[in-house]
C-alpha cells in the first residue's frame, strides 16, 4: 500500500484546500520544491501534484515551478490540474513527469483521454471527484448528474495506470476517508485504484489494506501530513507491513 504526499500548489505556495473551495485554503508552504525535497527524505516513494489554479482556469499556470520540482527529486510524480490538451501532456512527461492525472478534461474530451493513453502507455492516470456520488469537475467547481460507476464504465477499455478517487466533500476536512465509497469503486474498476480525501489516522492506512486484494493500491494524504496528524514515516511503514 502506497503512502502519497500531496503537493497542492496555489499562487506559487503548498496549500490545502477545504472541501476543495479556492476560497478555503489554509498555506502551509511558501517553498514547494522544499517541500518536494522534505518528503522526499521522509521515505516518499511518489508526490501528488496538483496545480489548483491550473484545475480552476483549464491551463497550467504552476508549469515551471513544477518542472522545478521534478528536478529537485529523484522519486517519480504524478500531475494534474489544468491538462486538458495533449501538447501539455507530452510535456509535462518529455519533462520528467511519470504519470499524468486527467479529471475533467477526460470528461469534456473523452478522446483526449484515448489519444493520452495510446501516446503514454501506462502513464495516464484518471481522477475521479465525487460529492454524493456525482462526478465534479473543472476543480470541483461543477457537480455533473453522472454517477461514479457510469464514469468507469465509459472509459473501462482505457489503457490506464490507476484511478484516483476523491470525496471532495471530505477533502481537506480530516474526517477519514470514504470507505465505502472507496470499496464500491474498486469493486467495479478494471484499474487500481488510489484512495484520496480526508485520511486523517494511522488506522485508516491500515484498514484500507483489507482493500488491496480488490484493488486498491494507495492512499493520497496531505492535510494530515502537514499538521502532524500522520507521521510520514510511520504511515509507510504500515503500508509496507
Amino acid at each position: 500500500m502506497m503512502v502519497i504526499p500531496a503537493i497542492d500548489l496555489k499562487d506559487g505556495k503548498c496549500v490545502r484546500l477545504s472541501q476543495g473551495r479556492m476560497d478555503r485554503e489554509t498555506i502551509y508552504s511558501e517553498d514547494p520544491v522544499q517541500m518536494a525535497k522534505h518528503w522526499e527524505t521522509k521515505g516518499a516513494e511518489r508526490l501528488h501534484v496538483v496545480d489548483l489554479n491550473g484545475a480552476v482556469t483549464g491551463k497550467p499556470f504552476h508549469r515551471a515551478l513544477i518542472k522545478q520540482m521534478m528536478e529537485s527529486v529523484h522519486i517519480p510524480i504524478e500531475i494534474g490540474g489544468g491538462i486538458r490538451e495533449l501538447d501539455t501532456i507530452k510535456d509535462y512527461c518529455s519533462s520528467g513527469a511519470k504519470w499524468v492525472v486527467l479529471g475533467t478534461a477526460a470528461l469534456k474530451n473523452p478522446q483526449l483521454l484515448e489519444e493520452a493513453c495510446a501516446s503514454f502507455p501506462g502513464q495516464i492516470i484518471l481522477a475521479i471527484d465525487a460529492q454524493g456520488g456525482r462526478v465534479a469537475i473543472q476543480g470541483w467547481a461543477e457537480i455533473l448528474s453522472s454517477e461514479v460507476k457510469d464514469l468507469v464504465r465509459q472509459f473501462a477499455g482505457a489503457d490506464l495506470s490507476a484511478v484516483i478517487f476523491t470525496d471532495i466533500e471530505r477533502d481537506g476536512m480530516g474526517t477519514g476517508l470514504n470507505w465505502e465509497s472507496t470499496r464500491a469503486l474498486a469493486k467495479v474498476s478494471p484499474w487500481a485504484v488510489i484512495a484520496s480525501g480526508g485520511c486523517s489516522r494511522l488506522e485508516e492506512i491500515e484498514r484500507l489494506k483489507e482493500l488491496e486484494a480488490e484493488g486498491v493500491v494507495g492512499v493520497i494524504v496531505g492535510r494530515a501530513l502537514y499538521t502532524g496528524q500522520i507521521d510520514l514515516e510511520s504511515a509507510i511503514r504500515i503500508g509496507k507491513g
